[in-house]
């Protein structure tokens, strides 16, 4: 089964492309983020008539997370228990999960944080703290549980994450109080299930030719559970689909699982 994970920046722009990539890439299941589309304009048919179900949560012209399958898409869950809201705007478009031929897809689009004295950063620490406990309550409940927490992360994991650590310091992404919150997870027994097999960065910021000049960072990947993580034998991150005429900022990563 192939399992992928990408940000693409605006669904309604790009879902030909997306939907004809997942068909030229034998792609099983897809979490979308950043799908920016409110739930009564999200492309449905584009899915439907290349064989994927989808399911969506979106939230006006930001935000937004979605799945499509082509393997099934079964208990679907909108957000996860004790799911943060932010000051007056609530609880936002940013999680939703399916389980998808007996393994249950998150689809995750973690706040960026903006500034260190943003109030966006101090939700994403929330928001972060708050997904690590429930999904270490997850793996209590069930140890053999087959599960991968996919998607756009916002969190460079180490300074070989990012192209320049200099061009970070002082900015999200790259702090300790981030990593010692993305590091949770794996001290619940998730894994960067693609990392051995793909190093490479996810992201590359449409200005001062960052692609061409591969000044990236990643960001972008896919957690799972130690029972899911046993059956991974390769990982990749799909660079061409970023070089693509008006492509979203960030690449797929496709994860291949026995």
């Amino acid at each position: 089964m192939r399992i992928a994970t990408w940000n693409v920046n605006s669904i309604r722009a790009r879902s030909e492309t997306v939907v004809a990539w997942m068909e030229r890439h034998d792609i099983d299941v897809l979490a979308m983020q950043e799908t920016k589309c409110p739930d009564d304009q999200f492309p449905v048919m584009s899915f439907l008539a290349s064989g994927y179900d989808v399911v969506f949560c979106g939230q006006g012209g930001f935000n937004g997370v979605a799945i499509a399958s082509r393997v099934g898409l079964e208990s679907v869950q909108y957000g996860f228990d004790g799911q943060p809201a932010f000051a007056d705007v609530g609880v936002e478009a940013r999680a939703v999960a399916a389980v998808c031929d007996g393994v249950q897809v998150w689809s995750l689009y973690v706040p960026n944080g903006r500034s260190l004295t943003d109030p966006h950063y101090a939700y994403k620490l929330e928001w972060l703290s708050a997904l690590a406990d429930r999904s270490a309550l997850w793996l209590a409940h069930d140890p053999a549980a087959q599960i991968v927490l996919a998607g756009d992360w916002n969190v460079a994991p180490t300074d070989d994450d990012v192209w320049d650590r200099t061009y970070f310091e002082g900015r999200p992404h790259v702090t300790e109080a981030e990593r010692a919150a993305l590091a949770a997870f794996t001290g619940h027994g998730f894994t960067d299930a693609a990392l051995p097999y793909a190093p490479g960065y996810t992201c590359w910021d449409y200005t001062q030719l960052r692609f061409p000049r591969d000044e990236g960072v990643r960001i972008d990947y896919l957690l799972c559970s130690p029972a899911l993580g046993d059956r991974v034998f390769d990982a990749h991150v799909d660079r061409n689909a970023r070089k693509a005429r008006g492509a979203s900022d960030h690449a797929p990563v496709v994860l291949e699982i026995s």
